[in-house]
């Protein structure tokens, strides 16, 4: 992996059916063949991957977020960091649409992860997984795979330079209407 640290991503999702019935128009837009957005008529803003409604959620996992997994199987940490208004579409990517539909994200990465260290396990090392999968709501921040955990039971760690890990790699994906 590159020794770029921080890579962002956006994603535009389609105009939901009850958005459609009220006349809603989009004025958020990827361009095509670009890693660019454009709001409105004018406005254009770069990131370093930018995918339309019409994006796969293999699209998506292959260009942001297998280099993370590989990566994280060479002893990197990873992070996958969501961001968007309510209804913007942090879930379907994360976490995938229906069941007739594909997985996102996570099931993604679960699949990638233990079938890597499945072939690894020939030689008879040993392997520890662990996973967060965190919610930052209105400045609280929740352990969604805990289910006893309380909103504000949880801190951000840092040491006294504000660093809150070594080495991290870590993929932006911010959700737009």
């Amino acid at each position: 992996m590159s020794e770029v640290c921080v890579r962002v991503a956006a994603r535009v999702r389609p105009l939901l059916p009850r958005e459609v019935l009220r006349n809603h128009r989009v004025c958020v837009r990827a361009v095509p063949g670009s890693a660019q957005v454009m709001l409105g008529s004018d406005r254009l803003f770069c990131f370093d991957h930018a995918f339309g409604p019409a994006a796969s959620q293999d699209e998506v996992y292959e260009s942001c977020v297998q280099p993370l997994v590989e990566s994280l199987l060479d002893g990197y940490n990873a992070t996958v960091f969501c961001y968007g208004q309510t209804g913007s579409g942090k879930t379907h990517t994360l976490g995938g649409g229906s069941p007739d539909e594909e997985g996102g994200i996570i099931e993604r990465v679960a699949r990638d992860v233990f079938l890597s260290l499945g072939k690894r396990g020939d030689d008879g090392a040993e392997a520890t997984v662990q996973v967060s999968y965190m919610e930052l709501y209105m400045e609280e921040l929740r352990d969604l795979l805990e289910l006893h955990t309380g909103p504000k039971e949880l801190r951000i760690r840092e040491d006294e330079r504000g660093n809150t890990g070594k080495k991290q790699s870590l993929t932006v994906a911010k959700q737009v209407t």
